[in-house]
């Protein structure tokens, strides 16, 4: 069953000092918004067979998949390297 618009809904304000209204400022103010999350960018590289099938063994042993590995090593090597 379709919904009909109701042209009479849409003018009416909800008072700012309404629970309703209080809430919805609250949901969408930005100083309570939690961080957005950063979306991930595919790359490219091209690594030795035997070499790739060596670090899957080890990211499955750490109970890691391919992606999750790579991003974790690339995380550690990164901070290795930035303390130094």
């Amino acid at each position: 069953m379709a919904l009909k618009r109701n042209p009479e809904a849409e003018n009416e304000v909800i008072p700012e000092n309404s629970i309703s209204g209080q809430k919805a400022k609250q949901l969408f103010s930005q100083e309570t918004r939690a961080p957005k999350k950063e979306n991930k960018v595919l790359t490219t590289f091209s690594i030795e067979p035997s070499f790739k099938r060596e670090l899957e063994e080890l990211f499955s042993s750490m109970g890691l998949g391919w992606a999750a590995g790579i991003r974790f090593s690339l995380k550690e090597f990164s901070k290795k390297h930035s303390q130094e």
